[in-house]
């Protein structure tokens, strides 16, 4: 097992598209691709460098491998939006416009080879972000995966790992309307809520005054920031040309 080096951040190569709505199957389809374009390369014995992808979704649920039905307070077959059932854990969720959607695809490796260790420090991004762009006090909640303010889940959090390579994420709600929420039990937590970052901070006397996508654009750059600090890696810009070759 490697050790995270210090000194010489490892190279992320960053599809930064979040201000734009990419289809969930689109999205997912990028994901098996440099996935399997990894993997390739790890079967070989060389080195691969860790990727990135933030977007925002239109209107979508997805559901986990063994997500349960009884979690959707609708009929499947008359659903109001798109409905993925993914190879990710966790329950069903909800993404939509205004939430920021992480996607990292390392080579654990690389990192550290612990799946609770990868959890916590996704988790640890999110707190950060809330707390250092937003002055949100959020923390974990023993049991629960995700980033919790009080009962309120700011952010899901639903991976899968294939030769210790990561893909699917977390969703971090911004400016999200968490109208859709209420169709479904989310993450099949019942006796708890969602929350989203403009939702707590309505009542400031700063960030208040920020328009939607401006909330969008502090996330962002301190969700990349943030990202990087965590897992001690440089980002590197890429364009969408490069995920559609």
């Amino acid at each position: 097992m490697n050790s995270k080096n210090h000194t010489n951040p490892r190279k992320c190569e960053c599809f930064d598209l979040y201000d734009q709505l990419i289809p969930y199957k689109k999205a997912w389809s990028w994901q098996k691709s440099i996935l399997n374009e990894k993997k390739a390369l790890i079967d070989k014995n060389q080195e691969c460098s860790d990727s990135l992808i933030i977007l925002q979704h239109p209107s979508v649920y997805t559901m986990g491998t063994g997500s349960s039905e009884n979690y959707l307070n609708f009929d499947i077959k008359n659903a109001p939006f798109d409905v993925y059932r993914t190879e990710r854990g966790g329950e069903v969720t909800y993404h939509g416009p205004g939430q920021l959607v992480m996607y990292p695809i390392i080579n654990l490796r690389n990192h550290k080879m612990d799946l609770h260790w990868y959890l916590r420090k996704l988790e640890e991004v999110v707190i950060r972000v809330l707390s250092s762009a937003f002055a949100i006090n959020a923390s974990r909640l023993d049991g629960f995966t995700g980033v919790w303010v009080g009962n309120k889940k700011m952010a899901a959090i639903g991976i899968r790992v294939s030769k210790w390579m990561t893909y699917h994420g977390l969703a971090l709600n911004v400016t999200t309307d968490l109208t859709p929420f209420n169709s479904i039990v989310p993450c099949g937590i019942r006796n708890r809520g969602v929350g989203s970052v403009k939702g707590l901070i309505e009542d400031g006397e700063h960030y208040n005054k920020l328009e939607d996508l401006q909330l969008l654009d502090i996330a962002h750059e301190s969700l990349l920031k943030e990202f990087s600090e965590v897992f001690q890696l440089q980002m590197e810009k890429q364009t969408v040309f490069k995920l559609e070759c």
